[in-house]
């Protein structure tokens, strides 16, 4: 087992907030020592073409420019930020990511919303007694609602759907106004979405549920403000708040809820969704939970340190799924590996990240075959990339898919066009390393693991030992193939013969 850092955090760059948790790990368990949040409304900057307003982005940049501080000096292995709904939405993000990253010191990834779901999970789970028995959690954030059920620390079902408290304000309750028809409408447009689900969720059915984060606390402190609850929320209290909160006409008037300011604009939007995951799913009672997004990205890293990778886990999951040839797979890492192990710091490529992107890439590049033999890598660049892949960011996916969909035939600028320079760089050498790897093992019999191989800026210089080249001429006819491949890229192959 690795060293355990002493301090580990977790950002959420959410679409109504961001959040920061610092915590201390001790023996295996994490105490948090630090919480900060500030309501930044990056989803209500969102324009209609896609793009965040630049007053948006400045509230965003202040902010974090307050947690970068409190931050500076972790380890990048102890520190996981993630963007969630608004960054999901956004179509020009790359320059707010690039600006973001520069401003915390850190890798920003945006996640997927299964993934947001399944780290959600994490969290409650962690923040819960460990009974047994099927439970449901439900988190409404700005821009999306999760939807999770499982059972101590696995999941069952993981839905996200487009339906979020931000958004919900801007189609029905913008002008601030409180009636029942737009209430009804936005009950009505949350009830469309739950019923997809419907039917998987009562068929699978749970003991008990809980709500988690934001909207779901500030309903249940009103109506613990109110007295209509002790403890669990009902169906019957949620009907008595909608009723007490029309009467209120604007959501000026929502103090005398108990609902605090800062939560007031997007209140009525929470509760509509909320009000329609209990009439559509038929929930008896809910109790709130502290524990949601930033807990599980906490325990995450907490797993990744101890190996316990889900990553681990979704790639062993995709090998057995689509059948591949696992024995090749090592021949095909151990070589990669390899190969990186001598040419990685000369090419300022060192980290454990692309050191996995390697091994995960070795392990799935041949997925596409269960498809089709003809243009298999084409195949595996859309299932790599479009597959729910729990534990994975979808900037981590972009790039396995590039790599699986460049380790043969040609090596197109096209597949780093959306990269910034310095990330199509990084992963251009990767891509080449795996290409040599898949070459030096295309008779399939063993790995390669006695050649050396040493770079000069883009010069490979290849030595495969003595009488290596009479052995191998199927493998030398490929390198000679590849070296002109390589050409294009500006990669220039040397073999020592």
């Amino acid at each position: 087992m690795d060293k355990q850092p002493e301090y580990i955090a977790a950002v959420d760059l959410g679409s109504n907030s961001f959040h920061m948790l610092v915590a201390k790990t001790t023996h295996g368990e994490i105490r948090v020592v630090d919480k900060l949040g500030e309501k930044v409304q990056l989803g209500a900057g969102l324009t209609a073409t896609g793009e965040f307003t630049e007053e948006a982005k400045q509230r965003a940049f202040d902010c974090l420019k307050r947690f970068a501080q409190r931050i500076s000096g972790l380890d990048v292995s102890s520190v996981q930020i993630v963007g969630t709904n608004a960054l999901r939405a956004a179509k020009r993000k790359r320059q707010f990511l690039r600006e973001a990253k520069k401003i915390m010191g850190f890798p920003i990834e945006i996640i997927s919303g299964r993934e947001e779901a399944r780290l959600i999970y994490l969290g409650v789970a962690h923040t819960l007694a460990d009974d047994a028995g099927k439970r449901l959690v439900i988190d409404i954030g700005g821009g999306s609602t999760e939807l999770i059920i499982g059972e101590r620390f696995e999941t069952n079902a993981l839905e996200s759907l487009h339906i979020g408290c931000v958004s919900f304000t801007d189609l029905y309750f913008s002008k601030g106004d409180l009636n029942a028809n737009n209430f009804d409408a936005a009950v009505r447009h949350a009830s469309r979405e739950l019923l997809n689900i419907k039917h998987q969720y009562t068929d699978l059915g749970w003991e008990n549920s809980v709500g988690a984060s934001g909207s779901v606390k500030s309903i249940h402190n009103s109506l613990v403000y109110l007295e209509l609850i002790k403890e669990h929320i009902d169906f019957e209290s949620l009907k008595t708040l909608k009723k007490k909160m029309l009467k209120l006409k604007h959501i000026e008037n929502l103090d005398e809820l108990g609902v605090k300011k800062d939560r007031a604009s997007i209140f009525p939007a929470g509760l509509a969704i909320l009000y329609a995951c209990f009439e559509i799913l038929q929930i008896k009672q809910m109790a709130l939970t502290a524990g949601a997004l930033r807990e599980g990205l906490l325990y995450d890293i907490l797993g990744r340190i101890r190996h316990e990778d889900v990553r681990e886990r979704s790639i062993v999951s995709m090998q057995s799924r689509y059948a591949i040839d696992v024995k090749h797979a090592k021949n095909v890492e151990d070589t990669a590996l390899h190969a990186y192990s001598q040419i990685a710091s000369a090419w300022n490529i060192d980290s454990l990240q692309n050191q996995n992107l390697l091994r995960w890439s070795s392990r799935i590049f041949e997925v596409g075959l269960s498809i089709a033999h003809a243009q298999y890598h084409r195949h595996g660049e859309y299932l790599v990339y479009h597959s729910d892949l729990p534990g994975f960011t979808r900037l981590t996916q972009m790039h396995l898919s590039v790599i699986v969909r460049t380790h043969r035939r040609k090596f197109s600028q096209m597949h780093f066009d959306d990269m910034s320079e310095k990330e199509a760089e990084k992963i251009k050498k990767l891509c080449v390393i795996f290409r040599l790897a898949v070459v030096l093992t295309a008779a399939r019999k063993s790995a390669e693991k006695d050649f050396r191989i040493q770079v000069d800026g883009r010069k490979l210089t290849l030595d495969m030992g003595s009488g290596w080249h009479q052995k191998n001429p199927l493998n030398v006819a490929s390198l000679e193939i590849e070296k002109e491949i390589l050409m294009k890229q500006d990669f220039d192959l040397v073999f020592v013969k």
